[in-house]
């Protein structure tokens, strides 16, 4: 079943309607070529409410749908998941968005650090967003996510630890850490939040911390780790920047969701 996202406003509960517009009339009439009584999923992406709607027609540039009922759409992780990204060449970050918003992210951080060959002026910091926005926006579509994830500003490594000092756990991938017996116990340590709600907000937050091609220098995980960022072990094997972040979520999926 497709999966669309609309504005609130667009969504008419008394009425039993929901109308889609814009380029995702274009898709459902002309790409996809649905025809009415088709059963398409509806969502806001603010929340985890889903609408199953069935197509009635096409009227003045958009999709007339019928509102059967609301669910919930219960896909989203248990945590909230923030990904903070050092910049990476050429069009890895997209590669980035995309798969870690099918793994489960809420929100993706670009983050300039000082090993990062890409530098982004404002106007080019601000197309580079919007276009990530539209591929985390696209993959939230093809996972059936609730949410969109956000792809925040550009910020530098001071900046991100900042943002993240109120989080509940903060990790951060280093060739350099112990072993696989402390990583073990922060993956538990959050597991038992999931389990007891001792949270600093309404659902446990998690930092993960990604370097760069090259990785952070010593000084950044040094920062990092003396404002309570916590140094983890990824394994033997040196990963890829576009790898290791996907590691680190399905780690999380695998101790939340899978994992009895």
């Amino acid at each position: 079943m497709y999966h669309f996202f609309v504005a609130e406003e667009n969504i008419d509960k008394d009425a039993h309607k929901v109308f889609i517009e814009g380029g995702d009339y274009n898709h459902i009439r002309n790409v996809l070529r649905m025809h009415p009584g088709e059963e398409i999923s509806v969502g806001t992406g603010l929340s985890d409410d889903e609408y199953r709607c069935e197509i009635e027609g096409y009227e003045d540039g958009r999709v007339i749908c019928k509102l059967m009922f609301i669910k919930k759409a219960d896909v989203e992780s248990p945590v909230k998941i923030i990904l903070f990204q050092g910049l990476p060449k050429a069009d890895k970050m997209e590669l980035i968005i995309q798969k870690c918003v099918e793994l489960g992210v809420s929100e993706i951080v670009p983050v300039s650090c000082k090993r990062c060959i890409v530098k982004l002026d404002d106007k080019k910091a601000a197309n580079k967003i919007a276009r990530w926005q539209q591929i985390a926006e696209a993959a939230a579509k093809q996972s059936k996510r609730a949410i969109i994830p956000k792809v925040a500003d550009v910020m530098d490594m001071k900046n991100a630890i900042r943002y993240a000092e109120e989080m509940d756990i903060k990790m951060i991938p280093y060739e350099l850490a112990e072993g696989t017996k402390e990583t073990k116990a922060i993956f538990t340590e959050l597991k038992k939040l999931t389990e007891t709600g001792n949270t600093k907000g309404p659902v446990p937050r998690v930092a993960v911390f990604i370097g760069p091609e090259g990785g952070f220098e010593e000084e950044e995980v040094k920062q990092a780790t003396e404002t309570g960022i916590l140094p983890i072990s990824l394994g033997n094997r040196i990963l890829r920047t576009e790898t290791a972040g996907m590691v680190v979520l399905s780690w999380i999926n695998y101790c939340l969701e899978v994992e009895g």
